[in-house]
């Protein structure tokens, strides 16, 4: 069900969820090899970070039903490329598996968060 009192996309609790995550990986990816900062590094964070841009971009689009779902899913398939730039990053021993499943979740269910939003449009609209 969704908050009715919900203003801005900031307060909604899987861009909060997306943010912290991103947040980590932000703080984990510091010790990456220098090799990586053009390659593995950066596109983790980037696609870490581009769920919350494209959240924010589906709030402000929510009157246009057919760009907020768009949104939505661009949201949901930057979730997933961070997925496995986490699997890569475990693969590659920059991250240690336990650090990196636990994030790996945490997107399994900022994911099913995007999929309820994306499955109930009418719920979110202006």
């Amino acid at each position: 069900m969704p908050e009715r009192r919900i203003q801005k996309h900031t307060e909604l609790k899987v861009y909060q969820r997306a943010f912290v995550a991103a947040m980590k990986i932000f703080e984990m990816t510091k010790v990456f090899p220098k090799e990586e900062r053009y390659s593995l590094t950066d596109q983790v964070r980037r696609s870490s970070r581009s769920v919350c841009a494209n959240l924010a971009k589906a709030w402000r689009k929510r009157r246009y039903p057919n760009s907020f779902i768009s949104k939505l899913s661009d949201s949901e398939a930057e979730a997933s490329e961070t997925q496995v730039w986490l699997q890569f990053s475990v693969s590659c021993e920059y991250l240690d598996r336990e650090s990196a499943a636990d994030l790996y979740r945490e997107y399994d269910e900022i994911t099913a968060m995007l999929v309820t939003m994306l499955n109930n449009p009418e719920d979110w609209k202006l």
